[in-house]
């Protein structure tokens, strides 16, 4: 700061800026500059101190002198979140030996850069591209090469990858929805958590393969370990896998309520058709689900498979197979508005949507450590964004419904083995 304050001495307290003059043309290349510049000059006078403190006063005799001054040379410290190059005074012993200067450590240290690479590419800033990206350039600016950006991406991950993989489970997801996606070679099964206040979270996430039974096995139990209840009802929303089904049954047992995904349900049995048959069928399915009665849904539902039976018994047989689970919402009489939201696996999709959006820029997806890593932490931030469901004042009805369920199984199972 010695330009602004027309002096040579040291800053050892806080000091009243004097030149105005030179403080506002540095100024004019912005904030950031300024804080910059005069970062660099604080930097350097503190290093001055540290030479000061090990081989004294510049100029001054001391026979009891254990150190003196050797010169500079070039190192590189962190500021602005970037690698800039500045000259670092050098001291030596008595001995000859080269001494530290004690801040310059604090300088070097790579957390603040760690962080600024992180920030940028989960922004969609590429490796390649992320020195561009820099708010400020300078001549003492030091470019950060590609594998070094990727080296302190992948470190700032690990620790969000670890308590992303870690976080602790409670009771409070009255509704869980499961899903998987491609990613590079390997499937990624993902599992969100609706809570009792209409909030979304992540749950957890495994890769395989595709969806089979010993994948989703794996995931559940992963979410049991981490404090996950297995006595509690839940409604699970699945898109129809059957190795998703059975491995909701094995785990939860007669605590899980299952809901198939209408929207799959309904593109499954268009699938099957023309396209000039599409339209008319697709649009009299909506309407049957739309039906607030369990039974009218069901009955028109049944009505469209009818008559589709003879023209198209693939559709038709399509249609009836598991037509009872996608009609769960019906049957536990929830309001219209959650039903929006539970009777699809959308909410998981979206989720699926926004983490590729963030991890978009990756397309050598090398093994499955990495596909784990950054898929965590893309969904890590697409929670961020997350919003409640529609409907969510009426989860209490949700809730109270599997509950009575429960209840209704566990007396007629009585009743029946008396």
């Amino acid at each position: 700061m010695k330009a602004y304050q027309k002096q040579e001495s040291k800053v050892k307290s806080m000091v009243r800026i004097i030149d105005q003059e030179k403080l506002l043309e540095t100024a004019a290349g912005g904030l950031l500059n300024l804080s910059i510049e005069l970062g660099f000059e604080v930097m350097q006078q503190v290093l001055d101190m540290d030479v000061e403190a090990l081989a004294g006063e510049r100029g001054k005799h001391d026979p009891n002198r254990t150190a003196y001054r050797h010169g500079k040379e070039r190192t590189k410290v962190v500021l602005g979140g970037e690698k800039r190059s500045i000259d670092k005074p050098r001291v030596r012993s008595i001995e000859g030996e080269e001494l530290i200067l004690p801040s310059l450590s604090f300088f070097k240290n790579g957390d603040s850069l760690t962080e600024a690479v992180l920030a940028k590419l989960l922004r969609g800033v590429s490796t390649r591209k992320y020195a561009g990206a820099s708010e400020h350039l300078s001549k003492d600016s030091a470019c950060t090469s590609k594998s070094e950006v990727s080296r302190r991406f992948i470190a700032g991950l690990k620790p969000m990858f670890a308590e992303f993989m870690n976080r602790r489970l409670g009771d409070d997801y009255p509704a869980i929805m499961l899903d998987g996606m491609k990613v590079g070679e390997m499937m990624i099964l993902a599992a969100m958590g609706i809570r009792k206040d209409g909030t979304k979270q992540m749950l957890g996430i495994t890769e395989g393969a595709s969806e089979n039974h010993v994948v989703t096995n794996a995931l559940l139990s992963d979410l049991v370990n981490r404090g996950l209840p297995v006595d509690i009802p839940r409604l699970f929303i699945i898109d129809g896998s059957k190795a998703l089904r059975k491995a909701v049954s094995d785990t939860f047992g007669k605590y899980a309520t299952i809901q198939r995904c209408q929207i799959h349900k309904k593109r499954n049995v268009l699938s099957h058709l023309p396209k000039s048959e599409q339209s008319n069928v697709g649009l009299a399915i909506s309407r049957a689900y739309l039906e607030f009665d369990y039974e009218t849904a069901k009955r028109e539902l049944s009505q469209i498979a009818n008559n589709l039976e003879h023209r198209y018994p693939t559709a038709a047989n399509s249609l009836r197979e598991g037509l009872e689970e996608t009609l769960t919402v019906h049957r536990l009489n929830i309001p219209a508005l959650l039903r929006q939201t539970l009777c699809s696996t959308n909410p998981i999709e979206s989720a699926n949507s926004a983490c590729m959006g963030i991890v978009r820029r990756i397309k050598n997806w090398k093994d499955g450590e990495m596909i784990l890593r950054n898929i965590a932490v893309g969904f890590f931030e697409a929670e961020k964004g997350f919003r409640r469901i529609k409907g969510y004042k009426q989860i209490s009805v949700l809730t109270s419904s599997l509950f009575n369920i429960l209840n209704s199984d566990a007396k007629q199972a009585s009743g029946l083995s008396a």
